[in-house]
């Protein structure tokens, strides 16, 4: 009862931060709300212009933030989360997750998607359309011969205004789907990889907007022939300078976001994307932080998601072992703090220094934290430059002894949504059955405990050739809890693309390495502990507090009094400056003291680990070979092997599969190619079955 009501609240907060940005282009609010809000708060001395943009813009997002994390921290102690893991409870809303649009631009965008990006374009149409007629309304030849330009002149100095207002509202939410560990994201159901998608979307509205805004205004100045002003910082106005630079930014990370760029040369498209942080310091000080709080609260999570993510990625894990299978794949298996767990479908960003020091790729984890306490495992096919240099460097005669390995994650969805279906098809081509393994793993454990009653499972994957069928090996454990399949009621359908019948040769089998972790090397822990969400919200709150009393002190005692004696007031730039740089330290200071305060908790559940591990003994890598293969060929669960039916030569036929599931609510999740995923929502939302409920999952952006 109290997390409804808190779900409540925050959802009124919500609502009242988008009727304040709905009402901001109205006369109403500049001449009635705005004023009379400055009255109250542009009078303190401590923060001045900054007041009204800090409570109207900033502090909603953030209270939701900060209150949104003790809501879930609460519901993930309370259980809620898994509330949605009964079958056979209805989805009011099924219809508008249904697809309702699979070709085009936009890629598979469901009802609700684009229920929220209708809108979303009505808002911004009616911004608009409110911006250029006042604007135009309030233009008269005399008010233009003020400023030394004709009407029509005017008017496009007005529309270029609008435009870059324009820019400003899609500029307020385009950081928000990247803070992978902010609370806002799983409030809304929605698992950080799903949301790189709309980033992108409001990537290009950006950039469309601000390249409209600057080019209108390059235009007119052109004509007035005053293209100095191109040149101009003013110390208490607009820069024009700075505007350009972060344009500049903007374009040339954009530039390298167009698709034959982003796969072809991914690297190009990795580095150029560390200009956002140029982006974001010259519109700053292109506009002032005044008005630069209208989108200061998304910036200002991905800044604590940001340091705390490279807070975790300096620490080296400790992996274990590998598993090189005969399919140009490999098995990366990690030691994990018992105390962090993840759900399925979870992914976990890895980097490895020896092939690229600021690469990051992003993997399903394939282990379970139930079944596996003390490991995670991640599946890498070799399918571009970075994976084939990974792939090469463990399948190399010459052994390693230690690999090092940084990560950032594990990041996953609130919740295990797909059990609350009578039935599960899960459809993939390819690695495209990886987040499928973590999901059959999580339902053989949920089988075994009887937490709840499991779907019958139908998995129908899709292989170019035989030695792919290892992947399938993958789908039980080798370690850990002890799981019986046989309670799973598990079909599996194999299809073999390129290929009339099993291969001659299967000489080629599974291969084991293990290494040897340096003492410094950590078991894989969540970077705040497992009271995670509850330091968020603390990291969150106290560093905006300590900004706001160091800011409130520096304006009140260094640049009031400026402001009082000198012509013009204290510079934007500077103020600007010192803003940022007082932000940066205070998240910094806030999120450094909870790492350091989680990480003696981190330590003492590694000595446990290292306790553990010390009684294994430490073989040569051809010694654990032959012991992992045997484990591998003598796993005692020949239900895996009964449940698969493999085919040769032909791909499956999805509408039949598919129809053919009499299941009153039958979970449909897609991974792998796009036209297979395009090809699966198009039957889903076809409205010829109505109990199936497609999901798409995609890592290619």
């Amino acid at each position: 009862m109290i997390l409804a009501g808190v779900k409540l609240l925050l959802m009124i907060v919500l609502l009242g931060y988008a009727m304040v940005w709905i009402m901001r282009p109205t006369k109403t609010f500049k001449q009635i709300w705005l004023p009379s809000i400055r009255e109250k708060l542009n009078s303190s001395t401590y923060f001045g212009t900054q007041g009204t943009g800090f409570l109207m813009f900033v502090f909603p997002v953030l209270f939701v933030a900060v209150v949104g994390c003790v809501y879930l921290h609460f519901r993930k102690r309370s259980g809620d989360s898994k509330s949605e893991s009964n079958i056979g409870k209805k989805n009011r809303l099924v219809t508008l997750k249904r697809p309702m649009l699979v070709k085009g631009p936009l890629g598979i965008v469901s009802g609700t998607e684009l229920a929220f990006l209708t809108m979303f374009l009505a808002l911004l149409i009616w911004s608009f359309s409110v911006y250029l007629v006042n604007g135009f309304a309030a233009i008269t030849p005399k008010s233009a011969a003020k400023k030394g330009l004709t009407v029509w002149q005017a008017k496009l100095d007005s529309a270029s205004l609008s435009l870059g207002l324009l820019g400003n509202i899609c500029l307020a939410l385009l950081f928000l789907p990247v803070a992978r560990g902010s609370s806002l994201l799983p409030l809304l159901g929605l698992p950080s990889e799903a949301c790189v998608k709309y980033h992108m979307w409001l990537g290009h509205t950006v950039l469309v907007f601000f390249t409209a805004h600057g080019l209108g205004y390059i235009t007119l100045w052109a004509l007035k022939n005053h293209i100095s002003e191109m040149l101009q910082w003013a110390r208490d106005d607009v820069s024009n300078v700075a505007g350009e630079l972060a344009l500049l930014s903007g374009l040339v990370m954009w530039a390298t976001t167009y698709p034959g760029i982003r796969r072809k040369m991914f690297e190009l498209f990795f580095y150029t994307h560390y200009l956002y942080i140029l982006f974001m310091v010259f519109f700053i000080f292109h506009v002032g932080i005044s008005f630069a709080c209208l989108t200061l609260p998304g910036f200002y999570l991905f800044l604590v998601d940001r340091f705390l993510r490279f807070l975790q990625s300096r620490q080296r894990v400790r992996l274990v072992s590998a598993r090189i299978l005969p399919c140009d794949t490999v098995e990366l298996n990690f030691s994990k703090n018992p105390r962090l767990s993840y759900n399925p479908m979870s992914i976990l960003y890895i980097n490895v220094p020896r092939i690229s020091g600021l690469q990051w790729h992003p993997f399903t984890i394939t282990s379970n934290s139930n079944l596996e306490p003390e490991k995670l495992s991640v599946v890498i096919k070799s399918d571009g430059s970075w994976t084939r240099k990974l792939h090469q460097m463990l399948s190399s005669p010459s052994s390693i002894d230690r690999l090092e390995v940084s990560v950032e994650g594990p990041y996953g969805p609130a919740s295990t949504h797909f059990t609350r279906h009578e039935q599960l098809v899960m459809i993939s081509g390819g690695s495209g059955i990886t987040p499928f393994i973590s999901i059959i793993r999580e339902l053989i454990f949920a089988s075994n405990t009887s937490q709840y009653k499991t779907p019958e499972v139908i998995l129908v994957c899709a292989f170019k050739s035989s030695s792919e069928l290892a992947m399938l090996d993958l789908l039980l454990p080798i370690s850990g809890s002890p799981s019986d399949i046989s309670k799973l009621q598990l079909k599996i359908e194999a299809f073999v693309t390129r290929e009339k019948g099993p291969a001659k040769d299967n000489s080629t089998a599974p291969r084991a390495i293990w290494f040897n972790p340096h003492a410094t090397d950590a078991p894989v822990s969540a970077i705040l502990g497992p009271k995670s969400w509850l330091w968020l919200g603390a990291i969150i709150s106290s560093s905006f507090i300590i900004f706001l009393i160091i800011i409130g002190l520096i304006t009140g005692y260094y640049i009031y009094p400026i402001d009082q004696k000198t012509e013009g007031g204290f510079p934007w730039a500077l103020r600007s400056f010192l803003n940022m740089l007082v932000i940066c330290i205070c998240i910094a200071m806030t999120a450094s003291s909870a790492v350091l305060w989680n990480k003696k908790q981190n330590a003492r559940d590694v000595k446990q680990i290292q306790n553990v591990e010390g009684s294994t003994p430490a073989g040569s890598p051809q010694t654990w070979l032959y012991k992992a293969d045997r484990e591998l060929e003598s796993v005692p669960h020949q239900t895996l092997f009964q449940a698969i039916n493999v085919h040769y030569g032909g791909r499956p036929d999805l509408k039949k599969i598919l129809f053919e599931c009499k299941g009153s609510s039958v979970g449909v999740l897609a991974s792998g190619p796009k036209m297979m995923r395009h090809e699966i929502a198009n039957i889903c939302s076809s409205g010829l079955a109505d109990n199936l409920h497609f999901e798409s999952i995609s890592f290619t952006w």
